[in-house]
């Protein structure tokens, strides 16, 4: 089977912006018979013609929806930022398997992070917080230069701000609402991150110094 023969085509719809979708996204949009993905990335495309199902917490409802529908029309799932960086994408790749599946990748809310921060993001580890915080030694850390969380709760935000002590000295930039009206980008310390409030769409860098020397 070609890859263009894949019935179902997961497609990253980048941080949040409309400006951040790219071409094939909306070429794949526009021929989809069945557009699949939480509310907000349903939202990206209003002109769409494709019958809509909106993703809540019930997964298993959308994939079991999607099996019926299987091979009757062209479905199109709707994941957020880069469909590799923990998304919707790894349910729907376990269930219906890579054969099946044709991925188009987006703009992810790290690599939007590091750009908004001025720095490449080569060599970089990525973490996320975003509904547990990892389970990780810091010691393993300590020798990686760059360091991307993606956070979005104070539980998240206290636990890389204690992981900033263990591995200083950091620069830390807190990264909200990427592409968004409301971006911020803001350079704090490790004190100031244990108290902040901070947006759901969050990822915070952990840089060393150094590597603006580069």
């Amino acid at each position: 089977m070609a890859i263009t023969d894949r019935p179902i085509i997961i497609v990253g719809c980048g941080p949040g912006s409309p400006e951040y979708l790219t071409d094939a996204a909306r070429h794949a949009v526009e021929h989809a018979g069945l557009l699949i993905g939480a509310d907000r990335l349903l939202d990206l495309f209003p002109d769409a013609k494709a019958e809509r199902i909106a993703v809540g917490a019930d997964i298993s409802a959308v994939l079991h929806t999607m099996e019926i529908r299987l091979g009757k029309t062209p479905m199109v799932v709707l994941v957020t930022g880069d469909p590799g960086m923990h998304s919707l994408a790894r349910p729907v790749l376990r269930h219906f398997g890579r054969a099946l599946c044709r991925i188009i990748p987006g703009v992810s809310s790290v690599q939007a992070a590091f750009a908004a921060a001025g720095v490449d993001w080569m060599n970089a580890r990525i973490l996320s917080a975003h509904k547990t915080v990892p389970d990780i030694d810091p010691r393993e850390l300590a020798p990686v230069d760059k360091i991307a969380v993606l956070a979005g709760s104070p539980a998240a935000l206290r636990w890389i701000a204690e992981l900033a002590e263990r591995l200083a000295p950091r620069w830390i930039f807190v990264c909200e609402e990427l592409t968004l009206p409301g971006e911020t980008v803001t350079k704090v310390s490790a004190e100031m991150l244990a108290r902040m409030e901070a947006s759901p769409r969050t990822v915070v860098l952990l840089l060393r110094p150094g590597v603006w020397d580069v």
